[in-house]
């Protein structure tokens, strides 16, 4: 039997109801496969809970569906709208850019120019296989190189150039140091000679390549697959031009201290288009012909450039020494797939996480979409974290990490499925992955298979669900309890403000809502100063700014900087977003501590157990006896979960006045009993010493809190990844379930709290 591999992905990812969605399918080893609409309920196989669920939804959709393969495009490069082949017809030229290559070697890689792959015409300034700077040019019949005398070396800024004289065949291949202080891997002290010039007669001409002129790639195709892009760069490149003549010595001099030439044919001012608030894919041609360049799959821009004096850590600061654009040959953030199927869910249809069940021999692809309603239904608002969805889309953690197993505190179980997906990566990394250069990612998008959001998916090596997985606990007590709700995402917050919260009495948090922006924090903040009321219920919230890229919301961006739980850190100077022109990093190092919203804030992890909640003497306050109705003085709260066994666990939030948490917040419990393979978080150690694991450090636990904001608004907090993973054990009926009816039966009525006749900030104070 042939083998069978279905693969698809929804744009968007999250619609309101009435609106179209697209699915895009590709299929290897069918043509053909069935569909249907399923809502997922529940999407954890722990025979703990009540397992596996989803409920078929009846659609106009035909049953059966023509698939086929679709390909992608994978690495980044920029692409010039050549219409007149000004660039491939030239006679004698220059090339030139500044570069500052990862990984030199290996493979062939293509720094600028006009090249076919198959039929060996046009020309290219790249990096051969040995890892050296070479020219090469065809004309059909015969190929023709010079190659650098130096080999490159990775992480160091240089001019490069080629010239070709049309009348003699002469080549002339120069790389010249422009290496400083701060501006490449190494230092000066270390003696480097990596200057080069390189003079050969060619047997040939460049024949004109009837194609767009390309940044960081060749064109390729197949009959299969059709035209694409290959021989692509890793590495830096500032200000690459072209000029139609033969560049003198003096001339690559001028370059080489910043001054552009004074007749280009084209001209690429890496260096144009930024603003306060970031910059975009167009690379802009400054020269007379305007053949700007467009990037393909994010080059990554707000980059450190070959001039870079260390002065200014943002380009904000000094635009002139952020020049470089980082291109990867792994990067992804659109496979660009054709649609196969659209769906518009009904007005009628209930506010949900749906999917696309595809079906074909023994191989099952479930492809969701969250659902919103077209206009408010509920009281209740489920905020679903789609930001911190893509952030860890198709993670590679297990595989590639060496502290993965010292993270789970166990030897990772890989499954038959975990090393079939392990082998996709062409559908793209998450941000807490590195490309194949070793550089952190730091663009995420939902245009592409995500297979972490699957329903039944769990990390591999983690024996339970993570993510949109694990939420659906959540959804399925909350229909259990017979509470009616809504969807929102972190999209919806992002672009909408607090508009999208305030039609609700109360929102909701799912497990791990990490990645934040701006926006969205200033949407909840106005939201709880309004009187809203919010159950964060979750862990490592509100934690890493993030956004999204301005024309694509499907995209994020984040850099990691040098506090907090990263993968990967930006390098010196590259911690601001492109997209937005702000720092990254943590929101705590911005002064929008989680606690000052919520009143916890990220304080330890762990994954060899959960532990329960004990109950703290401010729980007995009469401003909150309530939410304890039905649990005993001394009772444990959540000592079960689908998540290691307890509702305090995996990430863990904790209550502290110094960082923000409110000053008449109320603790009203706080797990206990976490081993040491839960350590304090790094942003929380300022010098390291032993004893900060759990058996030691009161730090290391989660918290749960409340607190009165004005208008009769209030929070409710129980920081914990685990927490909503408690509620389907003991068939929805548990301890945990308790504490989440009192407080959603109080939080969706109008008027003050019970227990509370406060009204204002002053007298919630006393």
């Amino acid at each position: 039997m042939t083998d069978i591999r279905l693969f698809g992905y929804s744009d968007p990812l999250a619609a309101k109801t009435g609106e179209p969605v697209d699915f895009m399918i590709s299929a290897e080893g069918t043509t053909e496969a069935q569909i249907d609409i399923v809502r997922l309920v529940h999407g954890d196989y722990n025979p703990s809970g009540p397992g596996f669920i989803e409920e078929l939804v009846e659609t106009d959709l035909p049953k059966t569906l023509s698939v086929e393969r679709q390909y992608t495009q994978n690495g980044a490069f920029a692409r010039v709208k050549d219409a007149e082949h000004k660039l491939g017809h030239v006679d004698s030229f220059t090339v030139h850019a500044f570069i500052c290559p990862s990984s030199p070697g290996g493979e062939r890689q293509t720094i600028m120019g006009c090249w076919s792959v198959n039929t060996s015409q046009g020309y290219a300034l790249g990096i051969n296989p040995e890892g050296k700077l070479e020219f090469w040019i065809g004309d059909g019949d015969k190929v023709d190189q010079v190659t650098s005398d130096a080999p490159l070396v990775p992480k160091v800024w240089l001019l490069v150039a080629a010239s070709f004289n049309h009348e003699t065949h002469e080549v002339r291949l120069r790389q010249i140091s422009v290496q400083n202080s701060w501006n490449s891997g190494i230092g000066p002290v270390t003696p480097l000679d990596n200057n080069s010039h390189v003079v050969e007669s060619m047997r040939c001409s460049p024949l004109c390549v009837e194609s767009d002129f390309l940044l960081a790639g060749a064109h390729e195709s197949n009959l299969r697959r059709g035209p694409f892009v290959s021989m692509l760069y890793n590495g830096k490149m500032d200000r690459p031009g072209i000029v139609a003549r033969v560049l003198s010595a003096d001339e690559m001099a001028d370059i080489a201290q910043g001054t552009p030439p004074d007749d280009p044919l084209a001209y690429w001012d890496t260096t144009e288009g930024y603003t306060d608030t970031g910059i975009g894919d167009r690379i802009f041609d400054t020269g007379p012909n305007g053949l700007h360049a467009d990037g393909v799959n994010r080059p990554i821009r707000a980059m450190t450039g070959w001039n870079w004096m260390g002065r200014d850590d943002s380009f904000r600061l000094n635009p002139s020494q952020y020049g470089g654009i980082a291109f990867h040959d792994d990067a992804l953030i659109d496979c660009d797939w054709s649609p196969s199927i659209s769906w518009v869910p009904d007005v009628a249809l209930k506010s949900g996480v749906y999917a696309l069940r595809v079906s074909a021999g023994d191989k099952t692809d479930r492809i969701p979409v969250i659902v919103r309603p077209q206009t408010p239904q509920a009281k209740i608002a489920v905020q679903m974290s789609t930001f911190t969805y893509l952030a860890y889309a198709n993670e590679h953690l297990s595989f590639e990490a060496q502290i993965a197993q010292a993270i789970v505190a166990h030897t990772p179980v890989i499954s038959e499925d975990d090393l079939e997906y392990n082998k996709l990566q062409e559908f793209g990394l998450s941000t807490y992955d590195h490309h194949s250069d070793g550089a952190g990612v730091c663009y995420s998008s939902w245009k592409r298979p995500i297979i972490n959001i699957r329903p039944g998916y769990r990390m591999a090596g983690m024996t339970f669900p993570w993510a949109l997985p694990a939420d659906l606990s959540l959804l399925w007590w909350l229909e259990h309890a017979g509470y009616d709700y809504d969807l929102i995402t972190d999209h919806d917050v992002h672009a909408e403000g607090s508009d999208a919260l305030t039609p609700y009495k109360t929102v909701l948090n799912v497990t791990h809502p990490e990645y934040y922006s701006a926006h969205m924090l200033d949407a909840t903040e106005q939201y709880l100063m309004a009187g809203g009321r919010m159950m964060y219920i979750g862990g490592n919230g509100y934690y890493w700014v993030t956004s999204t890229v301005p024309d694509d919301p499907a995209c994020i961006e984040v850099r990691k900087l040098d506090v907090g739980s990263r993968a990967w850190q930006a390098e010196p100077g590259e911690g601001y977003l492109a997209s937005t022109g702000e720092r990254s990093g943590l929101w705590r190092s911005r002064g929008r501590a989680p606690q000052k919203l919520v009143g916890l804030g990220f304080t330890a992890e762990g994954m060899d157990r959960s532990e329960p909640f004990e109950r703290m003497p401010d729980s007995f306050h009469k401003r909150v006896a309530w939410i304890f109705d039905g649990i005993g003085d001394e009772e444990l709260i959540g000592e079960f979960g689908l998540a290691l066994g307890g509702a305090a666990g995996v990430e863990l939030d904790r209550y502290d006045l110094a960082l923000g948490t409110p000053p008449h917040t109320l603790m009203l419990a706080a797990s206990c009993g976490h081993t040491d393979n839960y350590p304090l978080v790094s942003e929380e150690i300022s010098y390291a010493f032993p004893g900060r694991g759990g058996t030691q450090d009161p730090q290391v636990r989660g918290d749960m809190i409340f607190f009165n904001t004005a208008n009769n608004g209030a929070v409710f907090a129980a920081g914990s990844i685990a927490w909503s993973q408690a509620l389907p054990c003991h068939g929805g009926e548990n301890n945990v379930a308790t504490v989440m009816r009192n407080l959603l039966n109080a939080f969706i009525k109008d008027g003050p709290l019970p227990g509370s006749s406060y009204t204002g900030m002053e007298k919630a104070w006393r």
